[in-house]
């Protein structure tokens, strides 16, 4: 994808950055997924090299579905799983879960989800996705307010993560970043170690972040050898005692 590979060659990512397609048909060229499991490991999937697509009887998971439009059993939706796996005190606090959870209306029908590592792209991508330290996703969290000065904000819930790392940036056009090992499913799966971010880029954004790391520093004068110079003379060239 023009642009992205050069600007995340500096971040020197430990995986891949993937990109993300919904689709309401299968995609051309692209093959299907021969196994089947939780959307949440159909990324990872991605991250170690392969291209592929997957549709409805691919899903294990029922969050994955559901946030793809599908259908929950009642039991579900009243909040009564989550609190008998006692992640609530109540039926009525996990109900909440279903009631904030952005996903896709049935009418929609999108089936169908692509999945590439960055290098590979032979798509148009819906969704970038990249996982990476601290040090390393600060970056993409400043191209994101460089020209905007927006907050950042990362939502997510205890369960159905998935929905937060693909369904918001998708229907909102907004950024989202989760901390990994938060999320239920992602945690007992063991997917990713603990205590990355996991940063999902809408297209919508594609154009203004792209600009904003090819103008930015990616390493802040700060937190360079000679920061303390630059803030002294920072301060001076403002009208300010360099000392403070």
């Amino acid at each position: 994808m023009i642009g992205w590979k050069e600007v995340l060659q500096s971040l020197d990512l430990d995986v891949p950055p993937v990109g993300v397609r919904f689709s309401s048909n299968p995609p051309e060229g692209v093959q299907r997924l021969s196994d089947k499991m939780r959307l949440c490991e159909m990324l990872k999937r991605a991250q170690e090299g392969e291209t592929y697509y997957a549709g409805p009887e691919n899903h294990t998971c029922t969050g994955g579905s559901y946030i793809m439009g599908k259908d929950l059993p009642h039991v579900y939706t009243t909040g009564e799983y989550v609190e008998g796996m006692q992640l609530y005190e109540s039926a009525k606090a996990g109900r909440r879960i279903y009631d904030s959870i952005p996903r896709l209306d049935a009418k929609s029908a999108v089936d169908f989800v692509v999945f590439s590592p960055l290098e590979k792209l032979t798509f148009a991508p819906d969704l970038l996705t990249i996982l990476g330290r601290p040090e390393q996703t600060e970056v993409l969290l400043r191209a994101f307010s460089y020209s905007t000065g927006k907050v950042w904000i990362s939502r997510c819930t205890g369960v159905i993560g998935c929905a937060w790392t693909y369904m918001y940036p998708y229907i909102t056009g907004d950024l989202n970043f989760v901390v990994t090992g938060l999320s239920l499913g992602m945690r007992a799966a063991k997917l990713f170690p603990e205590g990355l971010q996991l940063i999902t880029i809408p297209s919508d954004l594609f154009p203004m972040m792209l600009h904003s790391l090819k103008k930015m520093p990616s390493v802040l004068p700060l937190f360079k050898p000679d920061a303390d110079d630059f803030r002294k003379n920072l301060l001076i060239k403002l009208g300010l005692d360099p000392n403070h």
